[in-house]
């Protein structure tokens, strides 16, 4: 075999080889992308979410609400059973003062002001705009207890 045979074997060989080589990288990449994005959106989640955990009593208050209420001024005509109701369901998202935790919506200080009985109660059974709904997990009773307390809040 004369030399510039074999050179151009061994070019066409390595060419071979890059193109495995390539191809392998390619196939490699997009096995990782799937997991790689998944886990960023998990974390990602599991960061917003955070903050709808029970957060330290003396968090700032950053959408508005008044800073100077305590929780005794913020269940005013509330039930023991509203109270209850929302310490389980509400707290963690609408805070201790109903100021709102997680976004300026989530300030209930006025929310009878902002929205009607109907408005309120709907809200409360089939949520949106970032809320679950609570029509599964509250019975109507409970739901019109929470509606009827909230309205006054003006």
């Amino acid at each position: 075999m004369s030399t510039a045979m074999q050179v151009s074997m061994d070019n066409l060989r390595d060419n071979s080889m890059d193109k495995s080589i390539s191809t392998s990288i390619r196939t490699t990449r997009k096995k990782l992308l799937l997991p790689m994005t998944m886990t960023a959106v998990s974390l990602l989640s599991i960061v917003i979410l955070s903050g709808c955990g029970n957060p330290s009593p003396n968090a700032a208050e950053p959408f508005g609400g008044n800073k100077t209420a305590n929780t005794a001024e913020a269940m005013v005509g509330a039930s023991e059973q509203v109270q209850s109701l929302y310490k389980q369901s509400c707290l963690s998202c609408h805070g201790n003062t109903l100021e709102g935790r997680v976004g300026p919506k989530t300030n209930l200080q006025q929310v009878g002001e902002r929205l009607s009985k109907e408005q309120i109660s709907k809200q409360i059974a089939s949520g949106g705009n970032g809320m679950p709904g609570f029509g599964t997990k509250l019975t109507p009773e409970e739901i019109a207890a929470l509606t009827d307390w909230l309205a006054t809040k003006q």
